[in-house]
């Protein structure tokens, strides 16, 4: 990418925020950076106002704790920010409305959209008839992020947008993007293990979907092994991924293996939004899989279905 494109700033400087700046520092952009530890230099700020009118990028990723997302985003919009931004996912901790703004663009950072072989996958099923599917994704929290105790991190905390289900939401989206929108959710999940948090460590959600009459999703903090996999049944053909492995098998075939490094999806959703595609988690889809989200925290709590807006 040319040197010429419009500077880029990242605000947050979390372990997400400095993956953004490096990817981006990668593809020939100017990056700064907003951080509230400071301290502040040639391309840092503390100040968003004070990075927008020294920096003025032309794109702006939003990487802060869950539950400030919003705060940003209004943040921006008052401001009369112009550009594209990019808000790590999930788009807010919990359901409200945008801010009225002038955006060029907003996209989600659900990143999975962009693995190699969820691409190949969705490609092989344009053409089916869905029938059943399942997802999972499990990893012991305390083992994220080695130097850091799991009890202070916002994982922990649900009222800093905390929990499996938010945490692991990628799940939701890959769902509403392969298999079509949701229509309806029942749920179950919670704080079940013994790991010192106050969110949910687990959740399986079983819902119906535009392409899908019966799919189910697992998002948890607990396993050991770490997984994440896919499996998809059409009338026809029976797929299955294995995410960690780097797999994709087709019915009884030998499984196709995928060769990738972790910044490629990055890499590839940054790209897609500066250029203005259609691939990246817009807006309205991010919005959906936030009320698809309380929609899975209602049923659990009220152990009912509960129906798409």
């Amino acid at each position: 990418m040319p040197n010429t494109v419009s500077p880029a700033l990242v605000i947050g400087a979390g372990s997400i925020g400095r993956r953004h700046h490096r990817v981006l520092g990668g593809l020939g952009l100017t990056v700064g950076m907003v951080s509230r530890h400071g301290p502040p230099g040639p391309s840092t700020w503390t100040d968003l106002e004070a990075a927008l009118s020294t920096l003025a990028p032309g794109y702006v990723v939003v990487a802060t704790e869950t539950v400030d997302h919003g705060r940003v985003l209004d943040h921006l919009a008052a401001l009369d920010y112009r550009g594209r931004v990019l808000v790590e996912k999930p788009l807010f901790a919990m359901p409200r409305p945008l801010p009225d703004h002038r955006f060029a663009s907003l996209a989600v950072g659900y990143n999975l959209r962009f693995h190699p072989i969820l691409r190949h996958l969705a490609g092989l099923l344009a053409g089916e008839r869905l029938v059943s599917a399942q997802l999972y994704v499990g990893q012991y929290l305390p083992e994220w992020r080695p130097d850091t105790d799991y009890r202070a991190s916002y994982s922990s905390r649900a009222a800093e947008g905390g929990g499996a289900l938010r945490d692991l939401s990628h799940e939701l989206d890959v769902a509403n993007w392969l298999l079509g929108p949701w229509q309806r959710v029942t749920a179950l999940g919670g704080h079940w293990s013994r790991l010192e948090i106050d969110s949910d460590d687990t959740f399986v959600v079983l819902g119906a979907f535009a392409r899908c009459p019966a799919a189910s999703i697992q998002v948890n903090y607990l396993d050991r092994q770490t997984q994440r996999v896919l499996v998809v049944n059409t009338m026809d053909h029976s797929f299955s991924v294995d995410l960690i492995a780097g797999t994709l098998r087709e019915d009884r075939a030998l499984p196709q293996v995928f060769t990738y490094e972790r910044d490629d999806m990055v890499r590839a959703l940054h790209q897609a939004v500066l250029a203005g595609e259609s691939g990246p988690c817009d807006a309205e889809e991010g919005q959906r899989v936030m009320a698809m989200i309380a929609a899975a925290e209602r049923a659990a709590r009220d152990q009912t279905w509960v129906t798409a807006p």
